[in-house]
């Protein structure tokens, strides 16, 4: 195992302080930009030094996301490995984890934070802000009785699908690199130790506007939205009411990231409203999945014994949540009295309201995508409503029935490519209704197979991260080779073409339907 590994070496002290380093790009890491939170002042942030760790090591790295930083082929030297395993740090970097609250699974939880994620500093490259993050560097102020640290299993599965969702056209957070160390960490298990070095414009949740809210920190509150406003929602500044016109902004960008995570089958797992991100990206990947069998009740997080987070419950959870965060905004409206207050109330709520017709639209232009509708017809929305009904009966595999039905071929009824298709289902007499309705409708905008299939292909992935596939990557790292975790990443930058090894689009194995993943993962 990775951990076994230096352990017993006497002249590292596990609560050292970070060395400071200052070379290459690392000393280009600004830590007080004019748009950085920092210069939000002390209520919003806790300066806090990584915990440095033993023997780190390169996991895994991404050429995307170092070509959005601007960064050179040669980026991975021995100061940034330094530097994003939380050891040395560039001499003007003050690392600073941030505050939030929020609701869990329905419930208020009170002050959050950051528990196990430090900001590092910024770089900007061809006029795009980034905020660096380490993911797993030890304790903050806000890490309660956890130990700050992620472990390897989480820190792969985490790099590898914020990268996938990126590559699938999914607003997300990304994911530079991983770096590992024999440091152990206790979870269910004895495990080794790894970081994630995340980046995003903004980290904001809604939990931020939350926590000031509900503590009556009005005054922080006000500063917290006029710096969102200013640095990622300017347009908002010139509205009557800037802060009902950024909830609005919040709630289309929320609909139109929940109508792609459905298209892909993408399932969150802790949809609390401190994973909720102001821009709309898809944040903190913990027990995330994607659908096999197509479950509209699927459950891909084991402590959700609920359901609360089920597939189908996703789009009502971010309703949900952003009335939540429309509650936090409240204060901000002007009006002291009952009546003004009432009045605010009703503007909030209704700056919320194309979020019911966002979602749904956005939801049907996406799977018209995926069934290669060309034009748009009333009757569309029952032919995907009854094609997903058809899926959800026979539990068939979502992204492997979408990427077949791409090779429909409406020339030749009865070709292999469309058997191939009809094989999926049990019952062929309901796939044959369903496929005769398909065909007429692909008649009536005169569709040509070569044109409707390479859009279907661009539209209708490959490959999707599989917990299967993760877990392969995960249990040869924890033997200490990641080439696997490599290999998966350059096959999940390229989703929509088929991959050379052919296990990567097929069925999951019999031994998946045993994988659980929980809030730990």
């Amino acid at each position: 195992m990775v951990f076994d590994r230096g352990l017993a070496s006497p002249q590292f002290a596990d609560n050292a302080a970070p060395k400071h380093a200052s070379t290459d790009w690392t000393a280009q890491l600004s830590a007080d930009a004019p748009a950085s939170y920092t210069r939000l002042g002390e209520a919003f942030i806790s300066p806090v030094m990584p915990e440095p760790v033993r023997d780190p090591h390169w996991v895994a790295a991404n050429p995307d996301c170092a070509a959005l930083l601007g960064l050179g082929a040669d980026w991975q030297t021995d100061s940034a490995l330094q530097l994003l395993s939380g050891n040395a740090l560039p001499a003007a970097v003050q690392p600073w984890a941030s505050v939030y609250s929020g609701h869990q699974f329905g419930v208020w939880a009170g002050q959050l934070g950051d528990g196990r994620a430090l900001q590092i500093g910024e770089l900007e490259h061809q006029g795009q802000r980034w905020e660096l993050q380490l993911k797993g560097a030890g304790r903050t102020p806000y890490s309660r009785m956890g130990d700050g640290r992620a472990v390897l299993r989480s820190s792969i599965r985490e790099f590898l699908c914020s990268e996938a969702m990126a590559a699938l056209g999914v607003p997300t957070t990304r994911a530079l690199c991983i770096t590992g160390s024999p440091h152990p960490v206790r979870r269910e298990e004895l495990e080794s130790a790894a970081i994630v070095t995340r980046l995003a414009p903004s980290f904001i949740r809604f939990g931020h506007f939350e926590h000031f809210s509900h503590s009556q920190q009005h005054q922080a509150l006000q500063e917290l939205a006029e710096h969102f406003i200013a640095h990622h929602a300017p347009e908002c500044a010139a509205a009557p009411q800037p802060v009902v016109a950024l909830l609005e902004k919040v709630a289309r960008q929320t609909a139109q990231l929940l109508a792609q995570w459905q298209a892909v089958g993408f399932c969150h797992g802790v949809m609390n409203t401190d994973n909720m991100s102001m821009l709309g990206l898809t944040l903190d990947y913990g027990p995330f999945g994607f659908l096999d069998g197509f479950n509209p009740g699927h459950i891909c997080n084991h402590s959700d014994s609920q359901g609360r987070y089920a597939y189908a419950r996703q789009p009502n959870v971010a309703f949900w949540n952003l009335h939540a965060l429309a509650q936090a905004l409240l204060p901000l409206l002007p009006g002291s009295s009952e009546a003004e207050r009432e009045a605010g109330g009703e503007q909030l709520l209704a700056a919320l309201e194309p979020y019911r017709e966002v979602f749904p639209a956005a939801m049907l232009a996406q799977m018209r995508a995926k069934l290669g509708l060309a034009s748009e017809q009333e009757s569309d929305r029952e032919l995907v409503d009854d094609w997903l009904r058809l899926l959800a009966a026979h539990r068939i595999d979502y992204t492997i029935a979408h990427r077949r039905l791409s090779r429909f071929e409406l020339a030749h009824e009865a070709s292999a490519v469309n058997e191939a298709l009809r094989d999926l289902f049990i019952d062929r007499a309901a796939f044959d209704a369903w496929a005769l309705r398909y065909r007429q409708r692909l008649q009536a905008e005169a569709s040509q197979d070569g044109e409707r299939q390479a859009r279907m292909l661009a539209s209708n992935p490959a490959v999707v991260l599989r917990n299967h596939l993760a877990e392969g990557a995960i249990r040869q790292a924890r033997d200490g080779d990641f080439n696997e975790v490599q290999r998966l990443l350059k096959v999940l930058r390229r989703p929509f073409d088929e991959p050379e090894q052919a296990g990567d689009a097929g069925f999951p194995p019999d031994w998946a339907q045993d994988l659980e993943v929980s809030c730990s993962s």
